[in-house]
């Protein structure tokens, strides 16, 4: 049997994350609150991730970038994780890379996500994998154009959607469901989400979760002891 296998049956989780080093992550969010409270927040937001997905009946595995950081992962968010550094050029590359690789060791359903959804509702990734049993693949949308989530079956797994996809922009998702029905694949949408990159994000975020359990979240947390929570407005 395959040790990867062993545990989590055929379903594994791809969680996309970077090293939370200051000036290198949540650009944009850097501009409006200062680099090091943007990198301490996604710090937070990986974190939250990673208890998303500790949740879920899967083989769970961190696809960190840089490369050389496996040992700052391991050290941070726990051995208990399998570990893989993002291979590819663009993040195209980097996801069909991830996904080929899981395949490759017998996984039948895999369902990747980034670490920009601190508050993703752990019921989309439950209902990502339920999807794949009747569906080739599966996309949730988010409101900035993108994906949070991508999935298929091995049977139906398709290299050619992340390419020729203009990353970062807004027309990631619409771009990428074009390419999949294009080659004949069932798609399954899954609710639309918010990933987190500008202060009125954050605003949002802390809106929709008011007097909800993710107040208890490193992010929320983070948020009112950064001194961030007044400067919102919220």
């Amino acid at each position: 049997m395959n040790t990867e296998m062993s545990t989590h049956g055929h379903n594994c989780v791809l969680l996309f994350a970077r090293s939370p080093t200051r000036g290198q992550v949540k650009t944009r969010l850097a501009a409006e609150i200062g680099e090091e409270s943007a990198a301490g927040l996604y710090k937070c937001f990986v974190e939250d991730s990673v208890s998303l997905i500790e949740s879920l009946d899967a083989e769970r595995k961190v696809c960190y970038h840089p490369a050389e950081a496996k040992s700052e992962f391991s050290g941070w968010l726990g051995e208990q994780h399998r570990y893989a550094p993002q291979q590819g050029d663009n993040l195209g590359e980097r996801l069909k890379n991830a996904f080929s690789d899981a395949f490759g060791k017998g996984f039948a359903k895999v369902a990747a996500i980034g670490s920009d959804s601190p508050d993703l509702p752990v019921e989309f990734l439950q209902q990502a994998f339920g999807e794949l049993a009747s569906h080739d693949t599966v996309i949730g949308p988010s409101s900035d154009g993108g994906y949070y989530l991508i999935g298929f079956s091995r049977s139906s797994f398709l290299p050619d959607a992340f390419d020729n996809i203009a990353w970062g922009s807004d027309a990631v998702f619409e771009q990428t469901v074009c390419m999949l029905r294009q080659h004949g694949l069932t798609v399954r949408l899954l609710p639309l989400w918010h990933d987190i990159d500008t202060a009125a994000d954050l605003k949002s975020l802390l809106l929709r979760t008011k007097n909800t359990p993710f107040e208890k979240s490193k992010t929320y947390l983070c948020l009112k002891s950064d001194g961030l929570w007044s400067a919102l407005n919220v």
